[in-house]
């Protein structure tokens, strides 16, 4: 006769301890992958090495090359955030809140030409952040408990 032991959290799969499957799990870090590689390459790149077509839609916006490179590296942070496990959650939000800019830019700025696009990042992001909750809030108990 077996005994059965439930398992315990050191031994238990970081999947289940997310309350998604270990196929969802995997979906996700998938999704963040291809996420972190987009927001890092295409979308940050031209960005922080001040490519033609980066200065030219930041001088309509009219902020200046700091702004461009202030929003480059905000989203090479968040691309890097994105495949750290603790900073997953936490970065997938603070994306969304750098989406919800870029929409209102678009919008403003730009006459909507490409305002579905930040929307439908902010939508991937939404499920990381959800998905990845639980580390949200396991890094908002760390930083409570650091000692000042």
């Amino acid at each position: 006769m077996s005994r059965t032991h439930p398992a315990s959290p050191t031994t238990a799969h970081p999947a289940t301890t997310t309350g998604l499957s270990r196929r969802a799990d995997v979906s996700v870090w998938v999704l963040q992958i291809l996420l972190a590689l987009f927001m890092a390459v295409p979308s940050a790149g031209p960005k922080l090495v001040g490519h033609s077509s980066a200065t030219a839609a930041f001088d309509q916006i009219g902020l200046g090359d700091w702004f461009m490179y202030f929003v480059g590296a905000l989203e090479l942070a968040g691309a890097i955030g994105l495949v750290v496990p603790l900073l997953s959650g936490a970065a997938a939000l603070a994306l969304i809140g750098l989406m919800a800019g870029a929409f209102a830019t678009q919008l403003i700025v730009f006459d909507g030409r490409n305002a579905l696009t930040p929307v439908i990042l902010a939508v991937l992001f939404a499920v990381v952040a959800w998905a990845r909750r639980h580390r949200t809030a396991e890094l908002l108990a760390l930083l409570r408990h650091r000692p000042a």
